[in-house]
């Protein structure tokens, strides 16, 4: 046909104006439905005041506006790829499936990038030079990459960038389902405590009888470590918090950062740290982009990579739970070898130095790390069954898919509904507070303090450097600029922790 080009079809200047109206109409109109959407969520959340939720909502934007830049690039230079040419033999090594057996289709394999772009023609989606298919075959060479290939990659994106969103919508419902179940425990404490206000302060509590150590503590004996990481492994699949647990690790950060206000209600700041916890998890980092790069090369022929790639996030996972329950076992191990009584409720003594290298972030960056690599295993496993069916032989034999999905599953339950709840309590016993703490309101303000602060810090110097008085000077300088910058609401706990507030800030800032 005139201007058909042959196997590609026929070229939009002889297509009929109406059907070229009507496929832009279409994906207009579905482009504009999800944009909508996610607008009219936004708004939902800022009615809501969840902030957190509503700058995770912008990151899974930006996520998706990456990708599909990603596939505008792939389309602009899908003619200049498909004309790249390499030695054929290059072709015939790192392949998914042995190109010297017929695949499931019915077509043999070989012939690398350029017999991958002669089979399922009827299925190519990007447009290109009627000759390209031959133009390395010319040369006594392979194409790089075949358009049929690159129409297979433009697939692949779609779908991450959909099970990437459903994955982090899954993630949200199920750890806030979780920590909902404690609001129960602050209810129950904050009416006690109302009815009461003086309950507690002048009774004797034995440390052995308490249900936190004997739970935590008597369970495993103080001589038996091995006993002790057993227990705190077994514990993240049943009741990884349970009310002796949050009772005690609420008492013991507000008697460490939030001592004049007892009446704190720490399961809304659980909320807020939850939340603010997932906008960190939710983004695709650049060292995850090349977590993808790695699994996309060992994808061969008779690895299974992806069999042995879905292990990694259960054994990560399996690790992080086990270290979150051991630093509560540390804890209730800490107050139980000091103490046999003492005066009043128990207190246990938040410290970063039970966190790896003294670093309560890391363990969120190695949950963000798994969680999307799960994502990736599960959007790799529908590709495949999607462009290539059940049977293809890149998906693999049944017994290698099964157990894939179930540890894909297993893990993304698992780490929604426990390990990333039980993450941002027990964060909470390192030696620093979440900016969570305060409301959306105070962080704004708090946030501006702490930037003015920063640019005042080399005048304070300079003043505090001019001798004794000055000393004073720069102490009178910063109790002004503490009176005039502090928001009026704010809590008891911060008032002369203005350091610790900006780099507290800084730091979530940098993150």
């Amino acid at each position: 046909m005139a201007g058909g080009g042959g196997g590609e079809g026929v070229s939009l200047e002889y297509t009929p104006t109406w059907v070229v109206a009507l496929v832009c109409t279409v994906i207009v109109a579905i482009s504009l439905a999800a944009e909508r959407v996610l607008h009219y969520a936004g708004k939902f959340l800022i009615n809501k005041k969840q902030g957190p939720l509503f700058e995770a909502l912008l990151k899974i934007k930006e996520e998706l506006m990456l990708l599909g830049f990603i596939s505008l690039l792939l389309t602009v230079f899908q003619n200049r790829i498909s004309t790249i040419c390499i030695p054929k033999h290059l072709t015939n090594h790192w392949l998914p499936c042995n190109n010297l057996l017929p695949n499931h289709h019915g077509k043999s394999t070989a012939g690398g990038g350029g017999g991958g772009g002669g089979g399922g023609g009827h299925r190519r989606l990007l447009a290109g030079p009627s000759d390209s298919l031959g133009y390395c075959e010319k040369k006594g060479m392979a194409a790089l990459l075949s358009l049929k290939a690159l129409h297979d990659l433009h697939i692949f994106i779609f779908v991450l960038a959909v099970v990437h969103v459903v994955f982090s919508a899954l993630t949200i419902l199920f750890g806030t389902l979780k920590i909902r179940q404690w609001k129960q425990w602050e209810d129950s404490i904050q009416k006690k405590e109302e009815q009461d206000p003086e309950q507690g302060q002048e009774k004797v509590t034995h440390v052995h009888q308490h249900d936190f150590i004997k739970a935590r503590f008597r369970v495993c004996g103080k001589d038996s470590a091995l006993l002790s990481w057993v227990h705190s492994f077994l514990k993240q699949f049943y009741g990884s918090v349970n009310e002796s647990d949050y009772t005690t690790l609420r008492r013991g950060f507000i008697m460490n950062h939030y001592r004049d206000n007892p009446k704190f209600n720490f399961y809304k700041y659980m909320l807020r740290a939850f939340e603010t916890d997932f906008k960190k998890v939710v983004g695709i980092s650049w060292y995850l982009w090349i977590v993808v790069v790695v699994f996309l090369v060992l994808n061969v022929h008779g690895w299974h990579a992806y069999f042995w790639i879905a292990f990694l996030p259960l054994i990560l996972l399996l690790i992080v739970g086990t270290k979150l329950e051991h630093i509560i076992t540390e804890l209730a191990q800490e107050v139980a070898q000091r103490h046999v009584a003492v005066t009043g409720e128990l207190v246990v003594k938040p410290s970063d130095h039970h966190f790896w290298f003294h670093k309560p972030r890391l363990v969120l960056i190695l949950i963000h790390i798994l969680l999307f690599q799960n994502s990736f295993e599960i959007a790799i496993f529908f590709w495949m069954l999607v462009m290539y069916g059940f049977d293809s032989c890149i998906m693999g034999k049944v017994g290698y898919i099964i157990p894939r999905l179930v540890i894909g599953v297993l893990v993304q339950f698992l780490c929604s509904y426990s390990t990333l709840p039980l993450y941002a309590i027990v964060t909470q016993m390192g030696s620093s507070f979440n900016r969570a703490i305060f409301g959306e309101d105070i962080q704004v303000k708090l946030t501006g303090w702490a930037q003015k602060a920063k640019k005042n810090k080399p005048q304070r110097k300079t003043i505090g450097g001019g001798g004794g008085s000055g000393g004073g000077g720069e102490g009178g300088d910063s109790n002004q600029v503490r009176d005039k910058e502090s928001p009026s609401p704010l809590p008891p706990a911060a008032i002369g922790q203005e350091s610790a507030i900006e780099s507290i800030i800084e730091s979530d800032d940098r993150k």
